[in-house]
């Protein structure tokens, strides 16, 4: 699937810049064309990948390059007043041979939070390609500020897009670790899932022609109908051929092909449950899940049919859905084989009832604050006896 990525935001152009680097390595020619908007001008400075004509800052007259500092209504304002310019960049994209626009942000900052959902209202409205967000949760220990912002940029920029992908950083910081080191290992997460995700069906020079293609439509079809999605991702390494391991009797260099075909078959069933029922970008019941996918990606020896078809209908089980698409991404040279699972329409999140509970009491509380910070104002300035005069 090619796509024209818009990093909105620090967080947002950080990954789109990581996106561009794993095409890089991969050959996997997503990224079709990639911008990066932000309202501090250090942001843009450090991203790598990006080229320099498509780092677009925005608010210089309000803000002078220094950000919004977590203000998200003052994000979308700086987006709404500066929307032409962020137009100029994207009128450089070759529209027709993108399959979708995606504009990725974090959700708890300013400018990716406010301005991300305004930029998705804009596109639908000029182009016909699907507008689809990958947004990103804080942490919970991240404060209540970010919170709020979370829950009311989810809010509307789910209802601007097509539709939302969604990644919970709280289900990924590990305890103890350092926040750029612990957001670079989230990065590469989020990467490595979308990569495979959005990488199936493109055919580079060289490389396997999958035996049940998974194209632009299919990705296209799953998201259709809007809502939220989830993207689960399970792995096993490959062993060396001179193992003479499993992975050795999968290639039949020692097992006839019943016996190879009931390995590959099984193999690829059990990734399929664990990218299922393990850690989920972001976490919710899979059951009522409206529509799904399935990839499965590595060398094509690995890779069959009867698996794959065996792991849709466990899926559809699953979820109840009857719309559950299934293809491989053959990998010639990959070291591991690889489940994804896209999960579109999830209605049962518990995290997202969490975080509009806590932001409901965060601006119950920053409400009290500023009440009680404005009295105390008051008391300091003015004299009891009310004796003095101001100026004017």
């Amino acid at each position: 699937m090619k796509l024209a990525m818009i990093g909105f935001g620090q967080a947002g152009g950080k990954i789109v810049d990581k996106f561009i680097e794993y095409d890089e390595r991969h050959g996997s020619e997503i990224v079709r064309s990639a911008i990066a908007v932000n309202t501090a001008k250090a942001d843009l400075m450090g991203l790598k990948h990006i080229p320099q004509d498509k780092r677009v800052l925005i608010g210089q007259a309000r803000v002078k390059g220094h950000g919004v500092g977590a203000d998200n209504e003052l994000g979308a304002e700086i987006a709404e007043e500066d929307i032409d310019e962020i137009q100029g960049a994207i009128d450089s994209i070759p529209v027709h041979e993108v399959d979708a626009f995606l504009i990725v942000a974090g959700l708890g900052g300013g400018t990716g939070s406010g301005g991300a959902p305004v930029l998705a209202k804009h596109l639908k409205r000029i182009y016909t390609e699907p507008v689809y967000g990958l947004g990103i949760l804080p942490g919970s220990d991240e404060g209540g500020i970010y919170t709020l912002n979370a829950a009311r940029s989810f809010q509307t920029f789910v209802r601007e897009v097509d539709n939302l992908l969604v990644f919970d950083n709280d289900a990924w910081r590990k305890t103890g670790e350092s926040v750029s080191g612990g957001y670079n290992q989230i990065n590469e997460e989020i990467v490595r899932r979308f990569g495979i995700l959005f990488g199936a069906g493109e055919v580079s020079k060289g490389q396997e022609v999958a035996e049940s293609v998974v194209d632009s439509s299919e990705i296209i079809n799953t998201l259709s109908g809007g809502g939220v999605s989830t993207v689960g991702y399970a792995s096993e390494d490959v062993e060396p051929r001179e193992s003479g391991g499993l992975l050795s009797r999968l290639r039949g260099e020692d097992s006839d092909d019943d016996l190879d075909t009931a390995h590959t078959t099984n193999r690829i069933t059990s990734l399929v449950r664990k990218a299922a029922l393990g850690r989920l970008t972001l976490p919710c019941e899979i059951e009522g899940a409206e529509r799904a996918l399935l990839v499965m990606a590595g060398p094509p020896r690995y890779l069959n049919r009867k698996g794959i078809e065996r792991g849709r209908k466990w899926i559809e089980e699953q979820t109840g859905s009857m719309e559950v698409r299934g293809g491989d991404y053959p990998v010639r040279g990959s070291d591991f084989v690889a489940g994804v699972i896209l999960l579109s329409g999830v209605t049962n999140v518990p995290r997202i009832k969490e975080l509009q509970q806590v932001a409901i009491e965060a601006q119950d509380n920053l409400d009290e604050i500023r009440e009680e910070s404005e009295e105390n104002l008051s008391s300091l300035v003015n004299d009891d006896a009310d004796e003095l005069e101001s100026l004017f």
